[in-house]
């Protein structure tokens, strides 16, 4: 085997195991312990690991401007196929492409009308953006993440990458924008029923190339769901979901927030997870009640997703699968700060996908998680996959079909 060879198949085990032994791989590929250190010593000097006793470790996080030609020709020239992976199952890897933002959170009494000034009873700053939320939430129910987004070169990148590097997130790519600022929102949440309103500036998020798409398709290669929202740059998403279904790998599109171009991107995915508000944008119907998002979820269908979720809230999340319909029922919660409510959904439906659930299954395991998120402060203060355990355990849900 050439020296290449061999360093880029190192890289494709790193990608799927997270680390590697200097003895394991000596035997492996039948050469001594000093080649392979040598070849470690060589990848870590491109930044794609760390050097540990023993052997190495896969970077967890990349903050990353522009890629030397060599790591970019080293991840263009590798194919992750899974012919090549150890364990064939790789149940529960979710690649995420989204947004990441810095969210200022103001609790209110309850919602300011035109023109009126609130005191806000408090105002915290903290991590957003629903796809470093969903990322968030897949990893804490138990999948294997890897988030891609891009930021700015300003006071927030660095709050971005510590945030993150600091998370359960498996691992980040987080590219920089020279003239964009990193994505924020301000958000207001009504303490008399823990709704809120948000605004966002989805600033560097609008920013991703067609280059740094590419340099993340060896992941979504990797992965057995790709998830991907609207608050970063469309043409990106679209770009990422075509690759993804080119592959045969499950799509999930979180169309939020909507936007008319999502009928360029909606032919490209397996599953469509819209609130009632966005079914109704999608489909151009009114929901006022089961009957009607069934109608909707009949409209959504024929645009091409194989499955329709339309989330209702408290009414629970109706499921179109084919010709057959299930209402999965909301758990009782005592809402908090609904803010992160569909993210939660999302990134649990799309880690539970990837882990091996059923459809229904990973839906009730997604409404028990955000039946959860929504009583905690804060849109990225999720729950854990014991504690969505617990909730399952003791609350029954029944099918409406």
């Amino acid at each position: 085997m050439f020296i290449k060879e061999r360093r880029d198949e190192i890289v494709v085990i790193l990608f799927e195991q997270g680390k590697v032994e200097v003895n394991e791989l000596a035997k492996r590929f039948s050469t001594s312990r000093e080649t392979i250190r040598s070849d470690l010593n060589y990848l870590n000097g491109l930044g794609l690991l760390e050097r540990c006793y023993g052997g190495a470790v896969l970077k967890k996080r990349s903050l990353i401007n522009n890629l030397s030609s060599e790591i970019e020709n080293i991840l263009n020239s590798i194919k992750y196929k899974k012919s090549k992976i150890k364990d064939n199952s790789m149940s529960g890897y979710v690649c995420i492409i989204g947004s990441f933002n810095v969210d200022i959170v103001c609790s209110v009494p309850r919602f300011p009308n035109p023109g009126e000034t609130l005191i806000a009873n408090r105002t915290h700053f903290g991590p957003g953006g629903k796809g470093a939320n969903q990322a968030l939430a897949a990893s804490k129910a138990l999948a294997q993440v890897h988030f891609v987004a891009k930021i700015g070169k300003d006071k927030f990148s660095e709050f971005a990458y510590n945030h993150l590097t600091s998370s359960l997130v498996d691992g980040f790519t987080l590219y920089q924008s020279d003239t964009l600022p990193t994505g924020n929102a301000v958000i207001y949440v009504s303490e008399e029923n823990g709704e809120n309103m948000i605004a966002i500036d989805r600033g560097a998020n609008m920013a991703l190339t067609e280059s740094e798409i590419n340099q993340a398709y060896h992941h979504i290669d990797l992965s057995n769901v790709l998830l991907v929202q609207l608050e970063s740059n469309l043409d990106a998403i679209l770009q990422s979901v075509k690759y993804a279904s080119a592959n045969k790998k499950r799509v999930i599109l979180n169309p939020a927030p909507y936007s008319e171009d999502i009928e360029q991107i909606i032919p490209y995915v397996n599953i469509i997870t819209p609130n009632k508000t966005e079914a109704e944008f999608i489909s151009g119907m009114k929901i006022t009640d089961i009957k009607s998002a069934k109608l909707a979820a009949d409209k959504i269908s024929m645009k091409g997703p194989e499955v329709v979720i339309i989330t209702l809230g408290s009414e629970g999340a109706l499921v179109k699968n084919n010709n057959s319909f299930t209402l999965i029922p909301a758990f009782p919660a005592l809402a908090v700060d609904t803010t992160g409510a569909g993210d939660a959904f999302n990134g649990a439906f799309s880690a539970a996908l990837a882990n091996g659930d059923s459809l229904l299954d990973a839906c009730r395991y997604a409404s028990a998680f955000a039946s959860l998120a929504v009583e905690r402060e804060g849109a990225s203060n999720m729950p854990t996959h014991e504690q969505v355990l617990a909730r399952l355990s003791t609350h029954a849900l029944s099918n409406y079909n």
